[in-house]
């Protein structure tokens, strides 16, 4: 294994980090300003917009797909340390590259699966970031870590599916832009395979029976970066058979090929959120004194500094070695890394955080830094592609099944 950046990586490196400083940090500040003066907090603020030509201008566009016929046709190796930086503003930076989920993933869901007329009428517009999208599983009837529960139905009617059920925490629906669901449901809900019942399909949102009922808050923020997590509900949607993405009964299949990239993508932009959290600590520490001496100087500092970046620099190389499988022996191969990766990334970010929060005192959990809300992210994605007990049953099954 050889992790150091090739001629490529290295430039868009250099590039994105220039980005980085010169647009998107200056941005933050100015992003939540322009949001206050929207006629609706879901809009996209200008600076948003402003920042997505420029990346584009500047080829930090759709970095995240392998594939080079819709992106920039990166390996998970080289994509890794660009998608760390960006974790470093997540709510701004990934938006900014159209690099952002539920998009990614919807993309990466289309590419690989969608047919000629679904390509033409849903993914270039994505590529091309000119509307956003939304993956509709999650349920809040039904434990949603197993999906083999979903219960809303899709139903084959002539030259049709009608689709009912109701969905929550629907990220990026509350965006106007979001102009198309994928949904999961089941085709087959009776079939002797339980992994065969499900099936995705496009929905339009302007789809009569598609109602975005209200915004799911995560920790008490909204988050309007990323579109809102909505509760949608589907009654009687009725959409074209063409819309079926893949195979009737594909959808757990498609579901597990979407979250494989998903999960590396949340956990190299992890590592970029700790990062800033660090780089904050240090700040604040050299900055403020507390009992006659500078935080720097008081041990209990000193120690949750080292601590993290120890695990910084331990949960890189692991991100590392799970992109570079992912590339040589494909998801498969690197199942168990990936799902080490899930486990152990967001948990010991979430610490970091965490103890810079304790070291800003009230600042750390206030709206002038950037901590709280960094702090909701991780500890959200303890849960989000399927949370870390699920991980942790397989990752042990599959180290028991060796010794039977």
């Amino acid at each position: 294994m050889d992790f150091a950046f090739d001629a490529r990586t290295e430039e868009l490196r250099t590039r994105l980090l220039t980005f980085m400083d010169e647009h998107v940090y200056p941005a933050e500040a100015v992003a939540e300003e322009q949001r206050a003066r929207l006629a609706s907090p879901w809009d996209t603020p200008q600076v948003v917009e402003d920042l997505k030509a420029k990346a584009r201008r500047q080829g930090l566009w759709n970095l995240f797909l392998p594939d080079a016929e819709y992106g920039a046709g990166l390996t998970n190796l080289q994509y890794a340390p660009l998608a760390e930086i960006t974790g470093r503003s997540p709510h701004l930076a990934p938006t900014a590259l159209n690099c952002a989920a539920p998009d990614t993933g919807n993309m990466e869901v289309l590419s690989q699966f969608g047919s000629k007329e679904q390509k033409k009428q849903w993914l270039e517009p994505l590529l091309a970031g000119e509307i956003r999208s939304a993956f509709a599983m999650t349920e809040p009837e039904v434990a949603s870590s197993d999906a083999t529960n979903i219960e809303t139905r899709i139903t084959k009617d002539g030259d049709s599916y009608v689709i009912n059920g109701r969905k929550w925490y629907i990220s990026g629906a509350m965006n106007p832009d979001c102009a198309v669901f994928i949904v999961m449901g089941k085709t087959d809900p009776g079939g002797e395979d339980i992994r065969r019942q499900q099936s995705m399909i496009l929905v339009p949102r302007d789809t009569p029976g598609v109602e975005v009922r209200r915004a799911m808050q995560v920790y008490g923020y909204e988050d309007h970066s990323h579109g809102g997590h909505a509760e949608v509900v589907f009654t009687d949607v009725r959409v074209p058979a063409a819309g079926l993405v893949g195979e009737e009964g594909g959808g757990f299949a498609i579901a597990q090929a979407r979250l494989g990239p998903g999960r590396i993508h949340h956990c190299m932009r992890l590592i970029g959120m700790a990062e800033r959290a660090i780089e904050l600590m240090c700040r604040r520490a050299v900055a403020r004194t507390a009992f006659g001496k500078p935080l720097a100087q008081q041990g209990v500092v000193q120690n949750w500094i080292a601590d993290a970046r120890v695990t910084v620099e331990q949960l890189r190389l692991l991100v590392l070695k799970t992109a570079w499988l992912m590339d040589t022996v494909g998801n498969r191969g690197a199942h168990t890394e990936i799902q080490s990766i899930k486990i152990a990334t967001p948990r010991a970010v979430v610490g970091i955080l965490d103890q810079a929060v304790q070291l800003y005192g009230a600042g750390g959990v206030s709206q002038d830094f950037p901590l709280a809300e960094l702090w909701a992210s991780a500890r959200t994605l303890r849960l989000a592609d399927g949370p870390d007990e699920v991980h942790q049953r397989s990752l042990a099954r599959r180290e028991i099944k060796k010794y039977l």
